[in-house]
């Protein structure tokens, strides 16, 4: 039967040519697609290890070799920033000879000592050293191994201390081990160039499902190419006398050769395409040479499951066949999809608008659960859903007909709304994607592009105080020195510079409030105004992303039952200076305030989210985009794939109905019609769908307020549709050359 089954697949004419070239190249994109895509992951796995030992803790194991314990090493994991750059800075101090070493570098530095990256290196070399040099003590013992950089940009730097002075110091930790990899570090946080652990595992974990389920739906619409005549072709095969396992043999030999042949032209894809995928920054920084890899689990996952996808496909496509082989003669309908396939889309919407008026879940599996089980939900109901809309859209266009094309178009629908979404639902999914991702951050970039109003990007300060951290003596200043209030004030550029004490009068002064003059406070606009008549205001946090904080410039702190003089020997909380808002005068400021206190955390602008969050943005706006246009692709031919079997598979009815006097424009619509309201319906329903779960997970998550996304959005999605609406136009002409006379004659 093998041999059969290569006989009819290679020798039964132009048309089984045909229909296996046109599978294999579907099979060939599927898979070149998905090698990308996993190749890409296998390199930010890779971007992600390198920078693991980032997110070094005092929770990271210790160190075994030579079967002893080591001494530990003093560390202290800060975030710099230097114009939008992020700056990975570690300061350490040795305790003992045995401490453990950091990757790629020779020794641990000592004190006035420190090890920098090589990109770091060049950028230190081509600006003043008043506006980034400065900021590092000492000199430059070497530079730092491309091994232990995420990637060739990242700008990463190891500064040497004495330990009596680092042990000393505000959040340094003891650590005897080194992080070697982020596989197993649930712990960390946004330390390493290429996001953190968890969060990165899911989110290459979602992209990667996106993007395989589209690829899959293509793959298995082209092993269903021609399915119609196939089944009639076996059907025929079962009425002389084969059994239904020498049909479903025959049917697995097509499969496999367009499978095989596929697999082996979309491995030469991939080659191609990692070309291009290479300069793509998924991270926001670009990938080491040779992170584009395949392991060979990959590399047989694809050799061996493709194929057994396809096969699968074939064989299901003859169940009917199986029952009996008059079944496809009298085309016995399915069972219609009912209403229950919205229980799984109403479900994952329910658990994003708990959440939402719930308030925000405690703990990161919470936070998951709620992202990845709604998310998950709604993605698996919108393809449960999808063809139960379309039936009630065919059924409302068929009752509403007034025109043969509507009403043959209606009808079809109705016979068969699963294969007619099918065929969009890749574009269903890369809608949604678009929609959720592209409205949960656009409306983050609003949100901190006002927050702080006029000049708060002028503006730069920093906080003794943490987010969460309550103000105390442990964690303010104690006091200022004047001469580094000076010298600040003496940077060229910088135009006042304001203190804020520590409020007295609260017992827990959680969220960083302070006390602040308003003669200090009048010239540093960018955190806020006094009231009328007050000489002294209680000020709130006015750094980062929080309720309090979305627009300080324009808040109006209340007063404080204080006098000017009287909090000038209170501890300080923070120091803010105001700039004339050039590049080279903010930096200058921030190297002046991190001499003047190296390890009270970075300065960071006023209406910046921290380099830490831009990463993880930019990381997952990469991400989308890369999703977003793949699925697209992918979409578009599915689509095109589907039509065209459509097509052939109508041969005979449409030639039929031509001969009858059914004008070929009738026809058209017909077709344009079958395929454009699956397409408008349920993509109307995934954007919506999208956009109400970014503006729940926004509330729950992050309490922004959500924002439309503005023209691009829009653009892309009229674009996309249009493109859809166009491949279905572009197989009007091949509708008039396969509805000839001679086709209702031949069949």
């Amino acid at each position: 039967m093998i041999r059969l089954g290569l006989r009819l697949t290679l020798r039964s004419g132009r048309e089984a040519l045909l229909r296996v070239a046109v599978t294999a190249a579907a099979v060939a994109l599927g898979v070149g697609l998905l090698l990308s895509a996993l190749a890409g992951v296998n390199g930010l796995h890779a971007q992600a290890d390198r920078g693991a030992w980032l997110n070094t803790s005092a929770m990271t194991a210790p160190s075994t070799s030579g079967g002893s314990t080591p001494d530990p090493l003093w560390w202290l994991y800060s975030v710099d920033q230097f114009d939008n750059q992020a700056i990975d800075r570690v300061d350490v101090a040795e305790a003992g000879p045995s401490t453990p070493i950091p990757p790629g570098i020779r020794h641990v530095p000592g004190a006035g000592e420190f090890y920098a990256s090589p990109a770091l290196t060049r950028l230190i070399a081509s600006v003043p050293a008043s506006e980034l040099g400065d900021r590092f003590p000492g000199h430059q013992v070497g530079t730092i191994e491309a091994a232990a950089l995420p990637s060739p940009d990242s700008l990463v730097i190891v500064v040497g201390h004495d330990a009596r002075q680092l042990s000393r110091v505000r959040g340094v930790v003891e650590v005897r081990g080194i992080q070697r990899t982020l596989s197993n570090c649930f712990s960390c946080q946004s330390n390493s160039g290429s996001g953190s652990g968890p969060i990165l595992q899911w989110i290459l974990a979602g992209g990667a499902v996106v993007l395989f389920v589209p690829v899959l739906i293509l793959i298995a619409t082209a092993s269903r190419l021609s399915a119609a005549r196939r089944e009639e072709r076996f059907a025929a095969m079962r009425l002389v006398g084969a059994t239904p396992h020498q049909v479903s043999v025959i049917a697995a030999v097509e499969a496999s050769v367009a499978a095989f042949a596929g697999v082996a032209a979309g491995f030469v894809l991939y080659y191609l395409l990692r070309l291009l995928l290479a300069h793509v920054q998924f991270t926001g920084a670009p990938l080491a040479p040779g992170d584009l890899s395949l392991t060979w689990t990959d590399v047989l996952l694809v050799v061996i499951g493709i194929p057994i996808a396809a096969v699968a496909s074939a064989r299901a496509g003859l169940r009917r066949i199986r029952i009996s082989p008059l079944g496809v003669a009298r085309r016995v309908p399915a069972a219609p999809p009912g209403a229950l396939r919205m229980i799984p889309l109403l479900a994952g919407i329910a658990l994003l608008a708990y959440f939402a008026v719930a308030g925000k879940p405690q703990g990161n599996d919470s936070q998951m659960l709620e992202l990845v089980g709604g998310l998950l939900l709604i993605l698996v109901g919108l393809m449960l859903a999808g063809p139960w809309l379309t039936r009630m859209g065919s059924q409302l266009m068929a009752a509403r007909a007034n025109r043969p094309a509507t009403l043959i178009a209606g009808r079809r629908l109705l016979d068969n709304p699963r294969a007619a979404f099918r065929s969009i639902s890749g574009l269903v999914l890369a809608l949604f994607v678009t929609s959720a991702a592209i409205g949960a951050l656009g409306s983050i970039v609003a949100s901190t592009s006002q927050v702080g109003g006029p000049r708060s990007a002028d503006t730069v300060a920093v906080q003794f105080c943490g987010l969460t951290s309550s103000c105390d003596a442990s964690t303010s200043v104690r006091s200022v020195p004047t001469e580094a209030v000076e010298e600040l004030r003496s940077v060229p550029g910088v135009r006042s510079v304001a203190v804020v004490h520590v409020d007295p009068s609260s017992a827990q002064r959680l969220n960083g409030v302070g006390v602040i003059s308003c003669e200090a406070l009048a010239k540093t606009p960018a955190i806020g105004r006094c009231a009328p008549g007050s000489t002294v205001a209680a000020i709130g946090f006015f750094l980062g992303q929080n309720e309090v904080a979305k627009s300080p410039s324009l808040t109006v702190w209340p007063s404080a039952p204080l006098s000017a003089a009287s909090i000038a020997s209170l501890p300080v909380e923070a120091i803010v200076a105001g700039t004339d808002g050039s590049p080279s005068s903010l930096e200058r400021a921030r190297t002046s305030l991190v001499r003047a206190f190296p390890f009270d955390g970075p300065p960071v602008v006023v209406d910046s989210i921290g380099p830490s969050q831009l990463r993880l943005l930019a990381m997952v706006r990469n991400l989308t985009q890369v999703v977003v246009v793949a699925s697209l692709i992918i979409a578009a031919c599915s689509l095109a794939v589907n039509i065209a079997a459509g097509l052939s598979e109508r041969k005979r009815p449409f030639s039929l109905l031509r001969l009858m006097g059914v004008p070929t424009a009738v026809l058209r619509r017909v077709v344009a019609l079958e395929s454009a309201l699956p397409l408008l319906l349920v993509a109307v329903v995934s954007i919506v769908v999208g956009l109400l779960a970014a503006a729940l997970f926004l509330r729950s998550q992050l309490e922004f307020a959500f924002r439309m996304p503005g023209i691009a959005y829009w653009a892309t999605v009229i674009c996309g549709l249009a493109a859809s609406l166009a491949i279905i136009a572009s197989t009007f002409p091949l509708l008039s050359r396969m509805t000839g006379p001679e086709v209702a004659r031949n069949a």
